[in-house]
């Protein structure tokens, strides 16, 4: 969003750019001429990118010189240099775009790959669309000079967003649905609209191993309320201080076995971490509740 907001400025102003420039119409087909060539050609060479440098590194190499093509586009009146300005930008734009795009999708579990993507484009093109809008009244108002060097700037501010907000490309592990290996042991399935479902597994763990139980168990918060949860919590038996239950809650029968079909082998590595946990002998069970008031 940040970059598409941002970047968003070059595309809308660009007819203005060839306006200033003096060259009208053909101009302007010669600026967007020159993105495209150059953002050809950096589809030509990003594969061999990825596999040289991290996603960051990339990115942070695209946001600076998009800055310097902002920048360049606001200052500079030769024609030939915006021109190459334009091809380092288009370059910039799709090297970006494309790593953004890959990196949702293989993120990603298959059940929820192509809401992802959706979200990704809302996202990147929404901020495009409203970015648009919002530099082309700004360069009305404050001139394009201005507009131009404030886009440059909230790009550069992007840099920021690099560390609290790593890319990275999900392991097969964490993308890979498992075949759940804990049995229903349910005496009647209900039907697939009753609900909610409450779940519990408890744990009779070895004494002294609490703290690290715990962090490990912490973990599986994020995947239980991805796939379907919309309560999780751990519990700890006051009358057996060395027993645990995980407790989550879920909408119906069907989102239950919906969210059980979409654990990825990363998420049944981290229940066998649990149950590694174990006092000698015991093993953890798992318990099924459905709401009756």
């Amino acid at each position: 969003m940040a970059f598409g907001a941002a970047g968003s400025a070059l595309w809308a102003l660009l007819p203005t750019i060839a306006q200033r420039m003096g060259t009208g119409a053909e101009g302007f087909g010669l600026l967007m001429g020159c993105m495209g060539t150059g953002a050809v050609m950096a589809g030509l060479v990003v594969g061999r990118l990825r596999a040289r440098f991290s996603l960051d590194r990339i990115v942070m190499a695209t946001i600076a010189v998009f800055a310097l093509v902002l920048t360049l586009a606001a200052l500079v009146r030769l024609p030939w240099l915006i021109y190459l300005a334009m091809g380092a930008g288009g370059a910039a734009w799709m090297t970006s775009m494309s790593i953004f795009n890959s990196a949702t999708q293989a993120s990603a579990p298959p059940w929820v790959r192509s809401r992802a993507v959706a979200l990704h484009m809302v996202a990147a093109l929404g901020a495009y669309a409203i970015g648009s809008a919002f530099w082309g009244a700004a360069s009305d108002i404050l001139g394009l000079n201005t507009a131009l060097m404030s886009a440059a700037v909230l790009m550069a501010a992007g840099l920021l967003l690099v560390k609290p907000f790593p890319l990275r490309v999900g392991n097969t592990h964490e993308v890979t649905q498992g075949t759940p290996w804990d049995e229903l042991f349910i005496e009647a399935e209900p039907a697939p609209e009753a609900g909610p479902i409450a779940v519990e597994i408890s744990y009779r763990i070895r004494p002294g191993t609490d703290e690290a139980f715990l962090d490990a168990a912490a973990r599986l918060r994020a995947p239980r309320k991805r796939d379907g949860a919309t309560f999780w919590r751990i519990y700890k038996d006051l009358g057996q201080p060395a027993r645990y239950t995980e407790r989550f809650i879920v909408e119906s029968w069907a989102e239950y076995l919906h969210q059980r079909a979409r654990a990825t082998v990363a998420d049944q590595a981290l229940e066998a971490q649990l149950r590694a946990f174990l006092a000698d002998g015991e093993s953890a069970r798992m318990a099924h509740y459905i709401a009756e008031l």
